[in-house]
């Protein structure tokens, strides 16, 4: 019987209900996700198998691996694990080795999913939580792929929820990915790759963008990169639900290990039509031990980003990723279009090369875990006669909906963002086209406010900047207790 997609999605969600104080919450997603996965591969292949023998008459001939887009192994599939009652945590996981070894492409898209440990997943935890996905049989013809898709993205965003600043880690909020997507005009044919993927949202939107236009979504070619193997499980999933079975997405930290490589020995990264990421704000640990001393793959053209934020150089690789016609389109926080230092150093060269395309500022509290304001910046490498010399600049800062916790955009904020930005010309309050001589005469600085006021109110208070300045000074007072404690100790006033 098929079912409809609120219902769908509900149910789904339900399960984690199921696991609610048995494990963190954080840990929820890859259990029901591997669970989820599991039986839409059985059920599909059940489906597939009573198709195949229908037509040829034969079991064995229907059971054949080549007739199958995914081979379950005899004795492993879901109904198999259903028929017992004690273990099941073990026959889970050897369930989920064995599908990894009989299909290439499914190697390691189960990973770290143990549901062999007792005293988290007793018989009896694991029989309800089964017995709750048996309540549907998600085989094509009852649900499709692009129902499912949704249902796992739903289930992504309700995780993300949940995870709080985690959620972060692998989900950016669906319509800033429909913004940025917008702005690159991505179009059938093109390559589009995505660095820090996460649970693949991104190129999601790419394909979804194109069929949108009644375009043919399959003629893409998507590729991304994601370091958290969990994460790269769950995108793997994500795409796989969605029927692109071709995208290329490889795990590994890009900065240091990036995988999609070019040239006879893989010195140089591939290049792409568009690439489009939101990278982790300002990252500790990114890699500046490896690019102070030179970057391999010539990632560093324009200099080595600070130790303590990695922002700028997930910009570069972006840019070193770029074929010489494309155009990136990437999430970073407000304080890389003014800092100085070494950061301010790169901002100048990107500009003098005529590089940056244009800057939308974005309000703050968009994003899972982080309240800072945000902006998408995009750069091409051979801008059109129009726009050479020049960088739009809209301001987005007004554009949101407030709801509890957390700021959202809406549909006509995307309109009105899209469409200001797409027009490279001047809009009172929202866009304006400025000259790369004029921010040269403002030493390079990008700080949106400085050319597109949106009032009285904008023109006193500098929010990007005044919240650097109070990220810096809570910095220093930390220190300064740090050292007045210690003082303390030494003196014996405190232990």
């Amino acid at each position: 019987m098929a079912v409809e997609q609120q219902e769908l999605e509900q149910h789904l969600w339900g399960a984690a209900n199921i696991l609610r104080g048995k494990i963190d919450s954080g840990e929820y997603k890859s259990y029901i996700f591997g669970l989820l996965f599991f039986k839409r591969l059985s059920d599909v292949w059940q489906e597939e198998y009573e198709e195949r023998k229908a037509i040829y008459g034969d079991k064995k001939t229907a059971e054949l691996a080549d007739e199958h887009r995914f081979d379950i192994p005899k004795e492993h599939r879901w109904a198999d694990v259903r028929k017992h009652s004690s273990n099941i945590g073990e026959r889970l996981n050897q369930a989920f080795r064995l599908i990894e070894d009989s299909n290439t492409r499914l190697n390691g898209i189960f990973q770290e999913v143990d549901f062999n440990n007792k005293e988290r997943f007793s018989d009896a935890v694991l029989e309800k939580l089964m017995q709750h996905f048996d309540q549907y049989d998600l085989r094509n013809s009852n649900v499709d792929e692009y129902m499912l898709g949704n249902a796992y993205e739903y289930l992504i965003k309700q995780f993300a929820d949940d995870g709080g600043k985690k959620g972060g880690e692998f989900y950016t909020p669906k319509k800033v990915v429909q913004l940025m997507v917008r702005c690159l005009g991505i179009d059938e044919g093109m390559s589009v790759y995505d660095p820090t993927c996460g649970s693949g949202g991104m190129l999601l939107e790419a394909h979804n963008a194109v069929k949108s236009s009644g375009k043919n979504p399959a003629s893409l070619s998507l590729y991304g990169q994601e370091s958290n193997i969990n994460t790269w499980a769950i995108c793997q999933m994500n795409l796989f639900l969605h029927g692109l079975d071709e995208a290329d997405i490889r795990r590994g930290d890009t900065l240091r290990t990036p995988k999609h490589m070019a040239g006879e020995g893989g010195e140089r990264v591939l290049g792409f039509d568009r690439v489009i990421a939101n990278p982790p704000f300002s990252l500790n640990e990114w890699g500046h031990e490896i690019w102070k001393v030179g970057d391999q793959y010539g990632r560093d053209t324009y200099g080595c980003p600070p130790a303590s934020k990695g922002d700028l150089a997930f910009v570069q690789h972006m840019l070193a990723s770029l074929k010489e016609d494309g155009k990136l389109a990437v999430v970073i926080p407000h304080g890389v279009l003014f800092r100085g230092g070494v950061e301010g150093t790169i901002r100048k060269a990107f500009i003098e090369r005529d590089l940056v395309e244009g800057v939308i500022g974005l309000a703050g509290n968009l994003f899972y875990g982080s309240n800072i304001p945000t902006v998408i910046l995009l750069m091409r490498k051979d801008k059109p006669q129009h726009l050479k010399g020049k960088v739009m600049v809209v301001n987005g800062e007004k554009q949101f909906e407030a709801e509890r916790a957390q700021n959202y955009l809406r549909d006509n904020h995307i309109e009105k963002l899209a469409n200001g930005y797409l027009a490279f010309k001047d809009v009172a309050k929202l866009a304006r086209l400025v000259s790369v001589d004029e921010i040269a005469s403002n030493d390079y600085n990008l700080n949106i406010n400085r050319y597109v006021n949106l009032g009285e109110q904008a023109e006193q208070v500098d929010v990007a900047k005044e919240t650097e300045l109070l990220t810096e000074l809570m910095a220093e007072r930390k220190k300064a207790e740090a050292k007045m404690n210690k003082a303390l100790r030494e003196l014996g006033y405190v232990e």
